[in-house]
């Protein structure tokens, strides 16, 4: 693997589905299927395994602390809360 073209990618993997995408690790690769395969032989130990997704880290943006009133104010909107929705017996996980 030529050092020029690594790049970081960022790993997330959701157990079952249903369940919240959780970031696992990072890794570097030349691609976005090498970082896939490379995930899958990394991360996927277990046979319940839903999905892996790669991000390249040069893609994820974040939110900064002096940022979290304009993007967290939510009390205005109620309908954002699950607690206003009835769930399906069949929906185990929410």
């Amino acid at each position: 693997m030529a050092q020029s073209n690594v790049q970081l990618f960022e790993v997330f993997i959701r157990l079952k589905n249903g369940l919240n995408h959780q970031h696992v690790g990072s890794l570097h690769a030349e691609n976005q299927q090498q970082a896939m395969d490379y995930a899958r032989d990394c991360y996927s130990q277990s046979d319940e395994l839903g999905n892996i997704w790669v991000v390249q880290s040069e893609n994820i943006v974040s939110s900064q602390k002096e940022d979290r009133d304009s993007f967290f104010s939510v009390s205005d909107k109620p309908y954002r809360h699950a607690s206003h929705y009835t769930l399906p017996d069949e929906i185990k996980n929410m």
